[in-house]
């Protein structure tokens, strides 16, 4: 498996909405060099990927926006999460941590956008399936 220099810190964090589901998305995207941050005070959190060869990937690759609906990249994502974390606690190289991404909350399209690449790019350039 390659995971040279693959960093990706997520960062979820609850807020005071928790139970509410807002379909409106606020979130924004910036992209400097090497650096992808996703971010959304209405909800509270944000999304930080390190990785230069995703951010060149995704010019590339992805999908447009709105091209998924957002149950779509819900639904993988929470797949894609669950295989992650189980490799990830299970200690598993190229897993170095667990990605805390919750049923019931609604992150919003930008993030599960932004995190549906992500994971996919991961999967491409290392070889490896997580469902």
């Amino acid at each position: 498996m390659r995971n040279c220099f693959v960093i990706m810190m997520l960062l979820l964090i609850n807020s005071m909405i928790y139970g509410q589901n807002p379909k409106t998305d606020k979130g924004t995207s910036t992209i400097e060099k090497g650096k992808i941050t996703i971010s959304n005070p209405e909800v509270a959190y944000e999304v930080i990927i390190f990785d230069t060869g995703f951010e060149n990937w995704l010019a590339k690759n992805a999908r447009p926006r709105k091209y998924y609906d957002q149950t779509f990249l819900e639904n993988h994502n929470r797949q894609w999460v669950a295989t992650w974390n189980a490799r990830a606690t299970a200690g598993n190289r190229g897993y170095d941590y667990t990605i805390d991404y919750r049923n019931g909350i609604d992150y919003g399209y930008e993030v599960n956008y932004m995190l549906y690449n992500y994971l996919l790019y991961y999967q491409q350039t290392n070889g490896i399936k997580l469902n």
